[in-house]
């Protein structure tokens, strides 16, 4: 399992939402650039890069910042926010990120989905992100009447290879994963699971490779120094 941690991206500045809720912002960096430098210093083999702009507009807006960051790093990215359309994976990709994560469009757009998978393969990853079980889209702002675990067999079957889950209940708050819910995920899908939402410490860390995630997203935890990056690798680790 790895720690992967997260730099969210709004007006330019590295910050940190609660529950996915825009009027709820703590800056903790005004340059993601190196933000990203910094999580490949302690030793991350991925970043989970989202376009908070991109997410609540529909369409990709830190897009320069998003090429720096690749630039200026080794260690892959994984970018999501206002990716809806294949042109917009395909831009994203020239950014130079290794994968592109869809949300909404997973919910409203099955056709896009098993299009850009058959092309892209498993660059292409699908956020699911559920709210009381009920799988959320347009930055968090709209909730479904669709099961967040139906979305992602839906996907599965149409091809895609890997899965974010995000409880958006724990989301920011420094609670615990909604293991049930993780749990539940890896168990149904033959798909990897990569859990986010509520990782804060390392015994949560410790559960979730007993669940058998791929891969852990960790960010205010990381930020507060809640967590410590080199501790939850080795913990991840086993």
């Amino acid at each position: 399992m790895i720690v992967i941690p997260a730099i969210d991206i709004k007006d330019g500045k590295c910050v940190r939402l609660v529950q996915g809720d825009y009027t709820k912002v703590t800056v903790f960096s005004d340059d993601p650039v190196q933000m990203a430098r910094h999580w490949e210093a302690q030793g991350t083999e991925w970043l989970h890069v989202v376009d908070l702009d991109g997410a609540a507009t529909g369409q990709l807006q830190n897009g320069d910042l998003v090429r720096q960051m690749a630039q200026a790093v080794a260690v892959p990215i994984e970018l999501g926010g206002g990716i809806r359309t294949e042109a917009a994976a395909e831009a994203a990709l020239d950014l130079g990120v290794q994968r592109v994560i869809l949300g909404t469009a997973a919910l409203e757009d099955a056709d896009l989905v098993r299009k850009v998978c058959q092309r892209w393969g498993d660059r292409i990853v699908v956020g699911v992100d559920a709210r009381s079980g009920m799988a959320a889209s347009h930055g968090w702002m709209h909730t479904s009447s669709t099961r967040a675990l139906d979305l992602a067999l839906r996907m599965q079957r149409l091809g895609v290879q890997r899965i974010i889950y995000t409880d958006i209940a724990r989301d920011g708050m420094l609670t615990q994963p909604n293991y049930d819910a993780i749990g539940e995920m890896v168990i149904s899908l033959d798909i990897p699971v990569i859990a986010s939402g509520g990782v804060s410490q390392l015994e949560h860390i410790r559960r979730l490779l007993k669940i058998g995630v791929e891969g852990a997203i960790v960010g205010r935890a990381l930020y507060t120094g809640a967590l410590r990056y080199p501790e939850a690798k080795a913990v991840s680790e086993g």
